[in-house]
């Protein structure tokens, strides 16, 4: 197959994800996305690099399709949770912003997990700390961590094979604090982040 083929269906998939979808406008919108997507990379056909790793892509491509359909599910009970939360009488809210460190280190998979939760009603990508590869997540309501946590994760384990990134889905999160020390020269005693990028000091 034509290397611009590949790439321009490639570039369809990040269209769904820049223009966030829903199940009823999800064939429509990848229709848009390759009438955009085919001409660009046939355009630039010439700038591509000679050397690509077929197979790792090839690999990736099961991953890609269970992402999306995760990413869509997660996108449904989003928008119903938050539809409950603006009707409900008491208005269960408590915003607050987590840190959510991250395996993933290619800046294409850090880029694809946080449009992933900022498309997700009641979830904002608001920075990220490459120092400490971890994202800052503004929450409709923060005080079930794990709850907003897990999908990350769940997403973050099909990245880690999509970009076929150094580790792999299950690996423990790397400690923020020590990656920023380890960047800086030194050294810290803060405690390991769990899973959902909690301390013990927290």
């Amino acid at each position: 197959m034509r290397r611009w083929i590949g790439i321009g269906t490639g570039l369809a998939v990040v269209w769904l994800f820049v223009r966030g979808v829903t199940p009823e406008t999800v064939v429509g919108e990848f229709l848009i996305g390759l009438a955009v997507g085919l001409p660009v990379a046939f355009a630039f056909r010439r700038f591509y690099l000679p050397n690509v790793a077929v197979g790792a892509r090839l690999r990736g491509l099961p991953y890609a399709g269970v992402y999306l359909a995760n990413f869509l599910w997660e996108l449904l009970t989003a928008n119903l949770d938050v539809a409950y939360r603006v009707l409900a009488p008491s208005m269960p809210i408590e915003p607050d912003v987590i840190e959510v460190p991250l395996r993933v280190e290619t800046d294409l998979a850090i880029t694809t997990i946080a449009n992933s939760i900022t498309l997700t009603p009641g979830t904002l990508t608001i920075d990220y700390d490459a120092d400490r590869n971890s994202l800052f997540v503004h929450a409709i309501d923060g005080r079930d961590r794990d709850a907003i946590t897990d999908p990350i994760r769940t997403w973050e384990d099909y990245a880690l094979r999509i970009f076929d990134e150094e580790r792999d889905p299950g690996d423990p999160v790397p400690d923020p604090d020590r990656r920023a020390a380890a960047d800086h020269g030194g050294e810290t005693a803060e405690p390991m982040a769990d899973a959902g990028g909690e301390t013990d000091g927290e």
